[in-house]
């Protein structure tokens, strides 16, 4: 593999690829209304550099409005409106409606499927298989969302009596989400949390990550036309212009944010009643891999290659750091170098291409700087042109031998590097996963059940996934999702977000035959939304 990617001309891209290119996103959705702005504007660059004339510049891709706060508190006031203190019309509709309302949406999301995968290629760089695989993913995820609601819905459906008192317990709203999602998964991990809130009848304020934005603009107009006035909002600008006078104002009820732990906690903070703030959170991780010396190195080879480098290692589930047993750690660094170099560098639209320009400014640099660092300590780069860099494309690189004084050992490099730490005493893995301050998952590769259990029953005390001879990973959808430490607060999957954004709430009544008539009436004559014995099928 030549390390080295090559960009291509304007003229070399194919024009399918630059088909409504620029994006000059001019409005945002508030109260109902695609409202015009016209205030400053935030430039968009992408990943993909240009090659003219012997010099490599950015793509310029497009723009969107640079809002301020109080334009970010009107979106939150029409939130704010829209619930209603629960007595508004998308809090108090029955469930039933709710799911209508997303299923025209989920129809509608379906028919902007190709722009929206144009603009996850060109605002982040992702590969055209895995955007479509990051669309599909969530349509599906919508679709599963509904599925379990309907199954939570029938459950709730009967009343129970327990010591004289009738009563029907059912989840309720909690009030207005801000949803904040990565850059990574800007559309998928965003409606992980979006979804969720909304069918669970609260209002949503969206503000989408610093890349990855202009993939909503497609839609605006569906969340408009299927949603209430108000139910959904969008907020777009710097995360402290708009989003600090948001938390400061007290509107927010729920925070739906995935991102690091530092920016969690600053965001918390500016709320004025941080024990009213419900908080569903994906942060920082540092996955470790352990490959004992009975391991099929094959196949730790195949899912660490996969767990490090899918999207170029920019994933919070990625595998972020090897521990490999030092009687096979020649062996499995040899046949790992040959897998990533093995890896074909491109354009996101490019045949068979698995690595791609990176999106951030100046993360190439920041990764060379972690590999000129760990080269310094001891460390070496033992895949050939690892850690070349070229305009924003970083050439994976693997470290070995990795130690504790490095900063590749504690720093989450969320990037195409792969630090490679011998060990001979298993508790040398252990302690490292023990005194991490993070703690969502860890990947074990052996064939020793007995060994292996071992490691499984301290370690589901540390992490909260533990994956044996597999990569860490998030899916399936249907599978909890959390972590501990400073990884997550909160726990999300289809059925747990549903949980994760409503409270349970019940009406109870002392089992008489006045009051039996009274729930009788309002059953049999549909006056309550919530007190229902409805079947949705």
């Amino acid at each position: 593999m030549d390390p080295i990617i090559r960009f291509p001309s304007l003229a070399e891209i194919p024009q399918a690829c630059l088909a409504g290119l620029p994006l000059h996103q001019g409005e945002y959705l508030v109260d109902g209304e695609l409202r015009a702005w016209n205030g400053p504007r935030k430039e968009v660059d992408a990943p993909v550099c240009i090659q003219e004339g012997g010099k490599l510049e950015r793509f310029e891709l497009g723009s969107f409005p640079k809002m301020d706060g109080q334009a970010a508190l009107e979106c939150l006031q029409a939130a704010s409106r829209a619930f209603d203190n629960g007595r508004g019309t998308w809090p108090t509709m029955s469930v039933a409606e709710r799911i209508g309302c997303v299923e025209r949406f989920a129809f509608r999301m379906g028919e902007v499927r190709d722009r929206v995968i144009q603009l996850l290629m060109w605002e982040i760089g992702k590969t055209r298989g895995d955007a479509a695989k990051e669309f599909d993913r969530t349509l599906e995820y919508v679709r599963d969302t509904i599925a379990a609601l309907k199954d939570l819905d029938r459950a709730s459906s009967r009343f129970s009596l327990e010591q004289g008192i009738m009563a029907q317990i059912r989840r309720a709203p909690l009030g207005t989400v801000l949803c904040m999602g990565p850059f990574n998964y800007p559309l998928n991990e965003t409606f992980t949390t979006l979804i969720p809130a909304l069918i669970m009848g609260n209002t949503v304020v969206l503000k989408p990550p610093k890349r990855g934005v202009l993939l909503f603009q497609a839609l605006l107009a569906p969340f408009r036309d299927c949603f209430p006035k108000g139910v959904v909002n969008t907020v777009y600008g710097e995360g402290a212009d708009v989003v600090g006078p948001m938390m400061k104002s007290g509107l927010v009820n729920v925070l739906a944010f995935i991102g690091t732990s530092r920016v969690a906690d600053l965001l918390k903070k500016q709320h004025p009643a941080s024990h009213r703030l419900r908080c569903i959170l994906g942060l920082d991780a540092k996955n470790p891999a352990v490959v004992l010396p009975d391991a099929d190195l094959g196949k730790a080879v195949e899912e660490c290659v996969l767990g490090a480098l899918s999207f170029n290692g920019q994933r919070c589930t990625a595998i972020k750091i090897v521990f490999v047993h030092r009687a096979v750690a020649a062996a499995f660094c040899e046949a790992l170098a040959q897998a990533v170099n093995a890896l074909v560098p491109g354009m996101p639209w490019g045949e068979g291409v698995k690595l791609t320009p990176l999106p951030e400014p100046g993360k190439p640099e920041y990764l060379a700087e972690l590999v000129a660092d760990a080269k310094a300590l001891g460390a070496e780069v033992v895949n050939e042109g690892g850690g070349a860099m070229e305009g924003t494309y970083f050439a994976p690189a693997v470290l070995y031998p990795v130690n504790a004084v490095m900063r590749v050992w504690r720093e989450e490099q969320f990037g195409p590097v792969i630090p490679v730490v011998p060990f001979e005493d298993l508790e040398e893995p252990i302690r490292y996963i023990t005194e991490s301050t993070f703690g969502q998952q860890v990947a074990l590769f052996g064939n020793d059940a007995d060994q292996l259990a071992r490691l499984v029953d301290p370690l589901v005390n540390q992490v909260c996934r533990v994956n044996i001879n597999s990569q860490c990973q998030r899916g399936p959808d249907t599978f909890p999702f959390t972590g501990r430490k400073d990884s997550a607060e909160g726990t999300l999957s289809v059925s747990d977000a549903l949980r994760a954004f409503s409270i349970r709430t019940l009406v109870a009544a002392k089992e008489s035959e006045g009051n039996k008539r009274i729930f009788n009436e309002i059953l049999r004559e549909r006056k309550s939304n919530f007190l229902s014995t409805d079947f949705i099928f």
